[in-house]
């Protein structure tokens, strides 16, 4: 957490703000000592778009640099003309009217500021993204078939296969496509293949559309609030099997991960 649903809702809310010209910069040490891997200096710089490939969002500036930003656990930006700080918000631009902040209470997030070659080095190292429109079943075929031996969450998992899967997205895609998610991707039928790429558009779309998804003590948005996605679960977190409605949902550690399955709707 959070994944594609919630790093895409913040990309779009900060969106609408651009351009923002930045005034003022503030870090606190914990911001170098823990997330911040490069120098930083934005300053009279202009924020112009902002783009988004898997977990990663790209702030992009108006000399064409980068500041590439993986929110890991806890991480989220803030947006408003007043915002919330705490001990927490790690860095501060302030703009001439609104203010973004990077607000990380456990600090596993991650932040490059890179020239234009060196964000795209550093975004080659993922996979398509989930929600690319070229993302199709060819892709997703090779993909599965890369690691036969591997069971399909974990391979799901995978950032360099999958960008923008986590933990709550790939038991959901296994779920609603009905394979267990301990099945070794050799496993995997040839019908089952455009299964999982309807179930990837099944659990992304109603994420997306509900502001993200959030658990307890979780994932906020640029506003300060929690995403609804929650609502759309079929078995991740959730007691009785949300698409058949009487199984009770069974839960196992799958590569050091909580794995939810139904085990009548799932084979």
């Amino acid at each position: 957490m959070p994944e594609l649903p919630e790093v895409e809702t913040i990309k779009s809310q900060l969106s609408h703000y651009l351009p923002f010209k930045i005034v003022h910069q503030s870090s606190t040490p914990q911001l170098k000592q823990n997330i911040l891997h490069t120098a930083l200096g934005l300053e009279g710089k202009t924020l112009i778009e902002i783009k988004r490939k898997g977990k990663m969002l790209d702030f992009i500036f108006d000399d064409g640099s980068h500041l590439l930003s993986h929110l890991g656990m806890t991480g989220t930006w803030l947006i408003g003309e007043e915002i919330k700080t705490s001990k927490h918000t790690h860095l501060t631009l302030k703009g001439k009217t609104y203010t973004l902040a990077y607000d990380d209470p456990r600090r596993f997030g991650h932040m490059y500021y890179y020239t234009a070659e060196e964000a795209a080095l550093k975004l080659a190292e993922l996979g398509m993204d989930l929600a690319d429109p070229a993302f199709n079943l060819e892709y997703l075929t090779q993909a599965i078939k890369r690691y036969p031996e591997r069971a399909l969450k974990v391979t799901l998992l995978d950032q360099k296969l999958f960008a923008g899967s986590g933990n709550y997205i790939a038991n959901e895609i296994c779920a609603r496509a009905g394979i267990r998610p301990t099945r070794k991707c050799k496993l995997v039928k040839k019908d089952e293949f455009p299964k999982i790429l309807k179930a990837i558009k099944k659990v992304l779309e109603p994420a997306i559309a509900s502001g993200g998804t959030t658990f307890q003590g979780g994932y906020r948005d640029s506003t300060g609030e929690k995403g609804l996605g929650v609502q759309h679960l079929v078995v991740f977190y959730q007691k009785i099997c949300q698409m058949c409605k009487v199984t009770t949902v069974k839960k196992i550690i799958l590569a050091g991960r909580g794995t939810y399955y139904c085990p009548k709707c799932q084979k």
